[in-house]
C-alpha cells in the first residue's frame, strides 16, 4: 500500500496498517512523554542518530509518526515533520536553513500572519525577507545576493488567488542553490509541490487536511529531492559543523539515514530546542481528517465552481475572483498547477464600501463568522476585522488587495494598494438603503443556497467591499436561483 499513488488509498493506508499486537487497525493516541530504551547501548544509539526511533515526545511521538508518514507518501516526499501550527510549520521552515545576517525572498501574496512573521519577527532574529512581485518569476532571480537560503511562497494565495509559478521560481532557485518552499495548506491533494520543482511543503494542518475545526497544526515535508551537498557554501547550516548536536554536518549525517538532511536537522535541533512539538492528540485528529480529505478537496472545487459562476451572473456582484474565472495567462499557470479543481476559495466585490460589506456579513443567517478556513462548517469574515488585521498596516493592504477596483489595483515588491479613498465609500442614505436592501437579499439567498453550500461552503471576506469563499464538501446537486433586485 506504500507505494499506491492514489491519494485516496494513501490517507487510509500510508505509515499503518494495524496494531501488532492488538491487531487495533485505528491509530492509537500514544498520549506519552517519554519511552523505555532496551538497553543503553539502544539510547546511546537513539541519540548519535545512529538509528531512528523514539526517545521523547517533544522529539517523536508514535501517533505523529504515522501522521508524518502519511502527508510524505500524500506530497511524494521523503519525510515529514509534525509541528504546533501552520505558524510553527512556516518559522521553522525558515529558520532550519536561515541564520542571522541572512536572508530569503519571499512572494508578496501571503497570509497576513506570515507576512508579518516575515517582515517584523523574521526581522528581529536578524533575517531580512525580500518581498518580490510572483507575476514576475525573474523578481526572485533579481533579489538573490550570497547570502539568499530560500524562497517562499503559497501555492492558492488568499485573498488574490492567482496560483504561483512553482516550476519557473523552483528552477531559478536550483540554479543558485536556492529550495523553493511552498505553502500548501489552500490546495492538499489538487497540487503537489514537489513534482513542480519545490523542495519542501509546510501546511497548517488545522485547515483542509485536518477539516474538522477542532485541532492547532502544522507539517513540514521534506522533498528529499534537493542536492544539500552540492548547494555547498549556499547552505552553511546543512554543510558546516553545528555545534548543538556534537559538530553534525547534516548532509552528511543523513545519508545513512536517506535523502533527509533537512528535516532530520528541523527535527534535532529546532523542534528540541524551540519545543514547537504537535500534541498526539491533535496528530490523531489530523489523521481523521487526512481519511477524506481527498473527497472533501474533490466536492470543495465543484462547489466553489458552481458558486463562482452563479455569482459571475449576479448584478450585484461587480467582480468575482475564482483561477477558472481569470483571464488567459493566470487560468492557463491554474491549469499547469492545479489538477482537480481551481480550490476551493473564491471571493466577489459588493458595491457599497465597508458599511455595506459589514451588513452584509450581519444579514448572513447560515454561515458561521469564525477566523479559519477549510473545515466542514460555512463561514464568513471580514478581512478587516479578523483576529489577524492589527498586524501591520503593510500586511494589511496586502491582504485587502481584492477590495480595490481593477483600475484603482496596483501591484509592487513592496505593497499592494487597496483601500478605495473615503469619498468613494460615502454614499447617500437613499443609496446606502437601496444597497442594503439588495445585500440583505443576496447574503440571504447564498444562505439558502443549501445544494451548493449545505453545510460546508466557507465565505471569507477580504475586505470590506470584497469576499472571499470557500465553497464546502456537499456533493448534492446545484439548484439554480434567481434573484431580482
Amino acid at each position: 500500500m506504500s507505494d499506491s499513488k492514489n491519494p485516496e488509498t494513501i490517507v487510509l493506508h500510508a505509515g499503518w496498517r494495524s496494531d501488532p499486537t492488538t491487531g487495533s487497525v485505528a491509530v492509537p493516541i500514544h498520549q506519552t512523554t517519554s519511552y523505555q530504551f532496551n538497553s543503553t547501548e539502544h539510547a546511546a544509539s537513539l541519540f548519535a542518530l545512529a538509528e531512528l526511533g523514539n526517545i521523547y515526545t517533544r522529539l517523536q511521538n508514535p501517533t505523529t509518526d504515522v501522521l508524518e508518514q502519511r502527508i510524505a507518501a500524500l506530497e511524494g516526499g521523503a519525510a515529514a515533520l509534525g509541528v504546533a501550527s501552520g505558524q510553527t510549520a512556516s518559522a521553522y521552515a525558515i529558520q532550519n536553513i536561515a541564520r542571522a545576517g541572512d536572508n530569503i525572498v519571499s512572494s508578496t501574496d501571503l497570509y497576513g500572519g506570515t507576512w508579518n512573521l516575515f517582515a517584523n519577527t523574521m526581522k528581529d532574529m536578524g533575517i531580512e525577507v525580500r518581498f518580490v512581485d510572483p507575476d514576475n518569476p525573474q523578481s526572485f532571480a533579481d533579489a538573490i545576493d550570497e547570502r539568499t537560503r530560500a524562497f517562499y511562497a503559497e501555492t492558492l494565495p488568499n485573498p488574490k488567488l492567482q496560483v504561483f509559478p512553482i516550476a519557473e521560481v523552483a528552477a531559478i532557485g536550483r540554479e543558485h542553490g536556492i529550495p523553493l518552499i511552498m505553502d500548501n495548506t489552500a490546495a492538499p491533494v489538487i497540487c503537489r509541490p514537489l513534482e513542480h520543482g519545490a523542495a519542501i511543503v509546510v501546511y497548517s494542518s488545522t485547515k483542509y487536511l485536518g477539516g474538522h475545526g477542532t485541532s492547532i497544526g502544522g507539517l513540514i515535508v521534506d522533498g528529499g529531492n534537493f542536492d544539500w551537498e552540492a548547494a555547498g557554501d549556499r547552505q552553511p547550516t546543512l554543510n558546516s559543523p553545528d555545534p548543538s548536536y556534537h559538530g553534525a554536518v547534516w548532509s552528511q549525517a543523513a545519508k545513512p539515514l536517506g535523502p533527509i538532511a533537512y528535516i532530520l536537522k528541523a527535527r534535532t535541533t529546532l523542534l528540541r530546542d524551540l519545543g514547537g512539538a504537535m500534541s498526539p492528540f491533535n496528530a490523531f485528529m489530523f489523521l481523521q481528517g487526512m481519511e477524506t480529505v481527498p473527497l472533501r478537496m474533490r466536492a470543495h472545487c465543484e462547489n466553489a465552481q458552481k458558486v463562482a459562476d452563479w455569482l459571475a451572473g449576479q448584478s450585484s456582484v461587480s467582480k468575482v475572483i475564482y483561477p477558472s474565472l481569470m483571464d488567459a495567462p493566470m487560468k492557463a499557470r491554474a491549469e499547469a498547477v492545479l489538477n482537480g479543481g481551481y480550490g476551493a476559495l473564491l471571493g466577489f466585490e459588493l458595491a457599497g464600501g465597508a458599511e455595506a460589506g459589514q451588513r452584509f456579513i450581519d444579514a448572513l443567517q447560515m454561515l458561521y463568522h469564525v477566523a479559519n478556513i477549510g473545515d466542514a462548517r460555512s463561514l464568513a469574515i471580514a478581512f478587516a476585522w479578523r483576529p489577524d488585521s492589527s498586524l501591520s498596516c503593510l500586511s494589511a493592504r496586502t491582504r485587502a488587495l481584492a477590495a480595490s477596483s481593477s483600475s484603482e489595483r496596483s501591484l509592487s515588491s513592496a505593497a499592494f494598494a487597496a483601500r478605495k479613498s473615503s469619498s468613494e465609500l460615502r454614499s447617500s442614505s437613499a443609496s446606502r438603503a437601496a444597497s442594503f436592501a439588495s445585500l440583505v437579499s443576496l447574503a440571504r439567498t447564498l444562505s439558502s443556497l443549501r445544494a451548493c453550500f449545505s453545510r460546508s461552503a466557507s465565505v471569507l471576506v477580504s475586505s470590506a467591499t470584497s469576499f472571499c469563499m470557500a465553497a464546502g464538501n456537499c456533493a448534492s446537486t446545484y439548484k439554480k436561483t434567481t434573484l431580482s433586485f
